[in-house]
């Protein structure tokens, strides 16, 4: 999203100095979709006895992600968004032993198969935080996605995007007072069943058309995942060539190879695992260059 975000702050910036962002509404009050998606697969995973889910999992997991897709697009739009989300529930079911798999899951792109990366550690637990024992798993996310996630992605990315075209970008969802509300306010009036932010969407109704704003969450993003298809595929097959990816010694060739061809075939929806290795490549690749230019 980072190319979205740096063509609005430049239309933006033909018409004011300063802007408002809502960066941090969804940390704060419960936006996400895994913050009630991920606890509720999880009470739904336990119950099952693990033998059992694996085995349903693995039946189910056979057919392409493409299929769930195809059927969700037979939904009413606002659940049309299912078919990624079934399928990655399917590679949960039998892999899950706690609530941080799933929560990683929702994060991880690797989750539950080899690193990509060669001799890499095991991958620390998503929520091995210093949190108080018992606090609700979707505050438990919450805080997480608000230290971790909103600094090193959300903000980073926005703070990058609006500077390049000279436009001040201003969050009053993170004004301390802001913030310290929003710890006090109960898990219920922000999550409630399927949706998120209820506290906010009850405050919009008194001043937005409904219409306007409660429709299904949707990225802020480019069809990266279709372009790597299409007009990025040689860019994208150069830099994960087998024998580049062998010779530089960081990545495991076989594995990203793996991910790559599913992408490609339209079994599983590759786009972030993928495109998060061509930019390490990328950069790799850059500073290659400059060092043959230096010496």
């Amino acid at each position: 999203s980072q190319i979205p975000t740096f063509l609005v702050s430049r239309f933006a910036r033909g018409e004011v100095k300063v802007a408002l962002t809502g960066d941090g509404g969804d940390e704060l009050f419960g936006g996400y979709n895994r913050h009630f998606q991920a606890p509720r697969l999880w009470q739904r995973l336990r119950m099952v006895p693990r033998p059992l889910r694996a085995a349903a999992g693995a039946s189910l997991g056979l057919l392409p992600q493409r299929v769930w897709q195809q059927a969700a697009g037979m939904l009413p739009a606002r659940h049309r968004h299912l078919g990624g989300k079934v399928n990655k529930a399917l590679r949960l079911a039998g892999s899950a032993e706690s609530f941080d798999d799933v929560y990683a899951a929702f994060l991880d792109e690797w989750s539950g198969e080899p690193s990509p990366v060669l001799g890499a550690s095991p991958r620390p637990g998503g929520l091995d935080l210093d949190l108080a024992d018992g606090a609700p798993e979707a505050m438990r996310i919450m805080y997480c996605d608000a230290v971790s996630y909103l600094p090193d992605d959300i903000l980073c990315k926005v703070d990058r995007a609006s500077m390049a075209v000279s436009l001040e970008t201003r969050v009053p969802f993170l004004d301390h007072r802001v913030a310290e509300l929003a710890a006090r306010i109960p898990l219920g009036l922000k999550v409630r069943g399927p949706t998120g932010k209820h506290v906010l969407r009850q405050l919009l109704y008194r001043y937005v058309p409904e219409a306007m704003f409660d429709r299904p969450k949707a990225g802020f993003a480019v069809p990266v995942g279709e372009w790597l298809r299409g007009p990025l595929r040689p860019w994208a097959e150069e830099l994960l060539d087998p024998a580049r990816l062998a010779s530089e010694g960081w990545l495991d060739a076989g594995t990203i190879r793996r991910r790559w061809q599913d992408h490609l075939s339209g079994r599983r929806d590759s786009t972030h695992a993928i495109w998060a290795i061509l930019m390490f490549q990328a950069w790799l690749d850059s500073q290659s260059k400059s060092v043959q230019l230096a010496a």
